[in-house]
Parts: structure tokens; sequence; C-alpha cells
């Protein structure tokens, strides 16, 4: 036997024929079904908000460039063309999966130029900016 019934789903409505296979019979309530779950990770007792890593661009790939160390959204740029800039600084902020990333210079230098702006989407290993 087919039945229509009508069901609300996050606030939308749906009609749906369902086959009603043993109506004359009575059973006891239906086992609970184990689901298998993703062991969730220990966090320590950190909060919930996202934290802020610190990430070393890899080397600069001959002409002085930074990539990227990751897919994501420049946040925010912390030097201009012509800062002198030491080893270790923070250069840039990138944006992924709700969490900021730190982009620290790989080496001491100048900022010769910057190849994104602020809001930029950009692609590991995409050069951010180069250094003298």
């Amino acid at each position: 036997m087919i039945k229509k019934l009508r069901v609300t789903v996050e606030g939308k409505t749906y009609e749906v024929a369902v086959e009603v296979l043993d109506e004359g019979v009575q059973s006891g309530p239906a086992a609970p079904v184990e689901q298998p779950r993703a062991p969730v990770p220990d966090r320590g007792g950190a909060s919930e908000e996202p934290t802020r890593e610190r990430a070393s661009a890899p080397p600069p790939k001959g002409s002085g460039d930074v990539p990227s160390p990751l897919a994501g959204k420049v946040v925010s740029i912390e030097c201009k063309p012509g800062d002198r800039i030491t080893e270790g600084q923070q250069i840039l902020t990138l944006e992924a999966m709700k969490m900021n990333t730190l982009v620290t210079a790989p080496t001491p230098g100048t900022v010769s130029a910057i190849h994104v702006g602020v809001g930029d989407a950009v692609e590991e290993g995409q050069s951010l900016l180069a250094i003298e």
C-alpha cells in the first residue's frame, strides 16, 4: 500500500510517497542502530575560537618571491614596497577555513613588490610579494 506524506525539512515542505510493507504486523520498538563516528580530536580544553597560526612561507624560489603557504584569502598586508623587513617578521595574514595564518618573511631584505591585495584569493605556492 502506498501512503502520501508531507514532510518538512529545514522549513521546506515536501510531499513524498511511502510504501507500507507490513501494515497489519505490529512489532516492538526498533532497536537503535549504532552509527560509526569519526574520532573527536582532544583539544586539551581549548576554546572554540579560531586560533591564529604562524606559518613561515617556504623559501623563495630564486627571484626573492615569497610563495603562499596555503590557499586562502588575504586579510591584511603588514608591509609596503620599500619597507626593510627582518627574517621572521610578519608580512601578511591569510584566512582559510575561518582560521588566520600569519605569513612571515623567510629572509631579511627590502620589499620590492607586492603581488596581492587585501581580499584577494590566493592559491598555495602563488607569489605574495618579492623581497630583494
